[in-house]
């Protein structure tokens, strides 16, 4: 077997895509979109590049993007966290995603595309990509805000939701239509949550003996092993892959052990989760957009309109202002992998074609919108704070316009009265003080008439009298 040409293929499409990863770099995207345009640009159903890759090239590959994608997502869980304050968690991340949810699931039956599309597009649209929230919030470096851990106790409730959701919609999608298997199915999947939920909590000494070895060969092996073999667990099981390598990643995020194999995966995960969205891109086919163009218009409006609810909401419920409240909503207003996860099943069961479509296009714009919103949330809070200020000062004011108008009036009148009597006191003091200087002249005259010798004498010239003394008289006399 001659695979030459496939492995030129996929290592330049890889190459491509490192390009366009430095050039989106330098605009804050992440790397979801980029991938997805690069299967987009080597899909069959984009002749005109010139290059074609078909899906089952690179599906197993895909499949194991997929495992490490949710194996990570398990590991990542902050179990401390979550039962520490799991009754304001719930509440807060509650309260998130069931806004989200059940918008989202009226707007999938709006759709027309049926009861089980509508599940899945309800799931697309309820929860944010926890990959793009933790990158957002290290290179915007916001890890010290304030509402920070809030939003990432939200992350730590989704996960939790994922979890649940993807139970269900496997059995959803099993096509079963015998009650009672429906409900074996589920109690066999959550029985299967509570069991590994139960043994990451109090089994992490004895998991940890498992990974007792110094080799990281080895280390690595065991860890990647259980991901691949709980995901096979998962599905004969009717719960997915994806919430078997949820699980096992749990368990092994209860082990003291949990650091080496987050530094040891998470490259593993990265060039993996590339195959997966790459082979994503693979099954796009830009002719069916036009079909999708308008619904996915709506599920963006209607995404951004409730985030910025739910965060105002979630953010009033923590204590923290209407900033905080606008950071929390465009960070958690991305959504990603967990999307394309649900269309994958959903194309898998066989569903209604255009919700690949609907998927891609929607991940593909909200990936962009998103990390640009969160880039300027400071800008948009300045847009939206002020006038909110300003209008409501306005409100105050115009009510108590009159009373205000009244107490200025009798304040001008009190002044106006004060005014008036203080410039009487004035004038009256100085008519006082003039009436006293001009009988002291008098009484000067007086006296010195009084004391002249008995012999007639002439009287003096009027010239040679004593003079009044000369005094400045106050203008306002």
């Amino acid at each position: 077997m001659h695979l030459g040409g496939e492995l030129l293929t996929i290592g330049g499409l890889f190459l491509i895509a490192y390009v366009l990863g430095r050039l989106g770099k330098t605009i804050g995207l992440p790397a979801i979109p980029i991938y997805m345009i690069v299967g987009l640009i080597a899909s069959p159903h984009t002749p005109w590049t010139g290059i074609s890759v078909e899906s089952h090239t690179i599906e197993l590959i895909a499949t194991f993007g997929l495992i490490l994608l949710l194996f990570n997502l398990g590991l990542e869980f902050d179990q401390e966290e979550f039962y520490g304050n799991a009754g304001k968690l719930l509440v807060s991340g509650g309260t998130y995603v069931a806004i989200n949810m059940g918008v989202g699931f009226a707007f999938g039956f709006s759709l027309g595309w049926g009861t089980r599309e509508a599940l899945i597009i309800a799931g697309m649209t309820a929860t944010s990509s926890s990959a793009i929230v933790t990158k957002l919030l290290i290179e915007l470096r916001r890890l010290a805000n304030d509402e920070t851990p809030m939003i990432l106790g939200v992350t730590v409730i989704e996960d939790v939701f994922i979890a649940i959701y993807l139970a269900i919609v496997s059995v959803v999608l099993s096509g079963d239509t015998n009650v009672w298997a429906v409900v074996g199915k589920l109690a066999l999947a959550f029985g299967f949550l509570i069991v590994m939920f139960t043994l990451a909590r109090f089994a992490g000494k004895w998991v940890s003996k498992i990974f007792a070895t110094r080799d990281d060969e080895l280390f690595t092996v065991l860890f990647f092993g259980l991901a691949v073999m709980f995901g096979g667990i998962g599905d004969l099981l009717g719960v997915t892959d994806a919430i078997g390598a949820f699980v096992i990643g749990l368990l092994c995020g209860a082990t003291r052990y949990r650091d080496r194999i987050e530094q040891l995966a998470l490259p593993m995960r990265d060039v993996f989760a590339a195959f997966f969205f790459v082979n994503f891109g693979l099954g796009l086919d830009l002719s069916t957009f036009g079909e999708v163009l308008w619904p996915v218009l709506g599920a963006i409006g209607m995404t951004v309109v409730l985030n910025a609810v739910a965060g105002q909401l979630v953010a009033r419920m923590n204590g923290f202002n209407v900033q905080q409240g606008i950071n929390t909503a465009v960070i958690l207003v991305n959504r990603g992998e967990f999307a394309l996860i649900l269309a994958t099943l959903s194309a898998a069961a066989g569903l209604e074609a255009r919700i690949t479509a609907f998927a891609g296009l929607y991940v593909l714009v909200m990936a962009i919108l998103g990390p640009l919103l969160a880039v300027n949330s400071d800008r948009i809070g300045r847009l939206v704070v002020r006038p909110a200020r300003l209008a409501r000062l306005r409100s105050r004011l115009g009510g108590r316009r009159a009373v205000a108008a009244a107490a200025a009036a009798e304040a001008a009148e009190a002044v106006a009265e004060s005014d008036a009597a203080d410039a009487a006191a004035r004038r009256a003091e100085r008519d006082r003080q003039f009436a006293e200087e001009f009988a002291l002249v008098e009484a000067a005259g007086r006296e010195e008439r009084e004391n002249e010798p008995s012999e007639a004498a002439p009287e003096p010239l009027p010239a040679e009298r004593p003079e009044r003394p000369v005094r400045q008289r106050d203008p306002e006399y």
